[in-house]
């Protein structure tokens, strides 16, 4: 799970980052056209733990988008920004905004990599700790806002220190719970994102987040 992937795979072959930026931008183009939709893509590059990692996706993307553009006679704008889910990019947030118009904090690695867990066995050992109020929840289920939160608070407050107009949200399954979208809400987060059976609880639970923080 922390191996040769995300935006590893865009360093190793470029040719994928131009594929799936073509893609993204010659869809938008044709749906704006068919439909009038007033369509604005963000480009989300994952698993970024530098600024010179992200750059380098970030002038493939850039290039690729710009080309796109010219080839179809198009002005429609885009956006480029990253996932926040290794703990070294929340330390250097305000260094990764720099490149980023955006950031979503892939909650689900990050709370994998910040406690060292692997989702594909803690379920093995967990029950212990639950039984035992090591932990009082399922840190993949409910943020753990004392430490996995703190990165995000962290990483939110030095991301709009450098770019203060920056989109902020988190993706994943924690989007779905409730304290955790009450904890999004008291950062400061723009949106969260989860599964499409969450949604109506998503949805309940930040209007509720909204009027308990006003």
């Amino acid at each position: 799970m922390m191996g040769h992937r995300g935006c590893r795979l865009d360093v190793t072959y470029p040719e994928i980052a131009e594929m799936q930026t073509r893609a993204i931008m010659e869809a938008a183009i044709e749906v704006a056209a068919e439909k009038g939709y007033n369509i604005v893509p963000e480009i989300m590059v994952p698993l970024v733990g530098e600024k010179k990692e992200l750059k380098y996706v970030k002038d493939i993307i850039v290039a690729t988008a710009d080309k796109v553009k010219e080839e179809k006679s198009s002005d429609i704008r885009y956006h480029v920004g990253t996932m926040i889910e290794i703990p070294r990019a929340a330390l250097l947030a305000d260094e990764i905004a720099e490149e980023a118009e955006f950031f979503s904090f892939g909650t689900n690695d990050l709370t994998q990599m910040t406690f060292g867990f692997s989702r594909d066995d803690a379920g093995k050992f967990l029950d212990a700790y639950y039984q035992n109020k090591i932990y009082e929840s399922d840190p993949f289920a409910r943020l753990d806002q004392n430490g996995v939160g703190k990165l995000v608070q962290m990483a939110s407050k030095l991301g709009r220190g450098t770019r203060p107009d920056l989109k902020l949200g988190i993706c994943g399954e924690h989007g779905g719970d409730p304290s955790t979208i009450d904890f999004c809400q008291r950062v400061g987060l723009n949106y969260v994102s989860c599964s499409p059976f969450r949604v109506p609880i998503a949805r309940l639970a930040a209007a509720q987040a909204a009027l308990n923080n006003k």
